[in-house]
């Protein structure tokens, strides 16, 4: 094996143990916000991110980025949370093309009611992780990073 094989065997080897990382969060993030707020890890990271705008809306090609959702997969996830009175879609007033999709005040309040779970699980789950030898760098690193 050469220099650049080496490389790359160190990148996907990273790359498994981020997945590994990633599997066990999100496995237990599911079961917690499932039994606490009735929502699943993507339904909490759109309410999430709209939380986060000026005015609770975003255009639902950013909610597609902020998901990591297809175009299609987006508006089936943003008409499920609509039907249950989470969010709402509102037509742009200078882009009638345009559909903003917006948080309610009974989505934000099950954002609130989420979020503390959400985060206690995600701190539980880093820390049983960090002492697993073969995680512990990766959480090491993401413990490091800043806040945006």
């Amino acid at each position: 094996m050469g220099i650049a094989d080496d490389a790359v065997e160190i990148r996907a080897q990273g790359w498994r143990t981020l997945a590994a990382l990633h599997g066990i969060i999100d496995a237990a993030l599911e079961k917690d916000l499932a039994a606490t707020a009735d929502l699943s890890v993507v339904e909490y990271t759109l309410l999430d991110a709209l939380s986060r705008q000026d005015g609770w809306h975003m255009r639902m090609s950013q909610l597609a980025r902020a998901t990591a959702l297809s175009p299609s997969a987006t508006t089936r996830l943003v008409t499920r949370l609509e039907n249950r009175h989470l969010l709402t879609r509102i037509l742009c007033a200078d882009d009638r093309r345009g559909i903003y999709t917006e948080l309610t005040e009974q989505g934000m309040e099950l954002f609130q009611k989420a979020k503390p779970v959400h985060d206690a699980t995600l701190q539980r789950v880093l820390t049983e992780a960090a002492d697993r030898p073969e995680l512990a760098p990766v959480v090491g690193i993401l413990q490091q990073m800043p806040a945006l």
